[in-house]
């Protein structure tokens, strides 16, 4: 069963020993409709409206608040609020988010070049240095590592539950979760 979330931040417990733990709010969810097991969910994210968004709050009878819509397995059977009853005895979740984004990045950044010396005389600071051959291959191969768009990719980690609130919809996770705090993601339940 998948659960649409909100990364609130980390913290760590009281006690010996103490552990790093991720909050995670569980976003207020509807289901519109259910084939096969999975779903069409309304959730409410930002102020975006359009026609339609509205056709589709219209369609199934939700409010505005209601804008963005997704698809998730859930164990619903037909439509209304998503069952949370699968997250209070899930032991262990796989959590997937986009991690930072950081932009077009240098080698050293990237791919923890070592980079080259960085006194005067030299053109090799920063710079990822030879990249190809010249008589084979004559081309620069597949997969070589150089500077680019670093960071905002989806990432999937496996952790384990350490408490539900199911009153304040807030998940607690050992360990850590990617992206920044505030970002979107989903847990998935992990079956034992």
């Amino acid at each position: 069963m998948e659960y649409i979330v909100e990364k609130i931040g980390m913290s760590r417990t009281i006690g010996v020993p103490s552990k790093a733990v991720t909050l995670l709010k569980v976003k207020e969810v509807k289901v519109c409709e259910v084939v096969d097991g999975t779903a069409l969910v309304a959730y409410s994210q930002g102020k975006a409206r359009n026609k339609p968004i509205e056709g589709q709050q219209k369609k199934y009878n939700h409010s505005a608040e209601f804008n963005k819509f997704a698809t998730l397995e859930v164990a619903n059977t037909e439509a209304g609020d998503l069952d949370m009853t699968p997250l209070a005895d899930a032991k262990k979740v796989k959590s997937a988010f986009n991690t930072k984004g950081r932009g077009f990045t240098g080698v050293m950044k990237r791919w923890n070049f070592a980079g080259g010396p960085g006194a005067h005389g030299h053109r090799f600071h920063r710079t990822g240095g030879s990249i190809g051959n010249r008589e084979w291959p004559g081309k620069v191969q597949k997969g070589r590592k150089m500077s680019g768009q670093y960071g905002n990719e989806l990432v999937t980690v496996k952790n384990e539950v350490m408490s539900y609130d199911a009153e304040n919809g807030v998940l607690v996770v050992v360990g850590a979760v990617p992206g920044a705090n505030g970002a979107l993601g989903r847990v998935k339940v992990v079956k034992q």
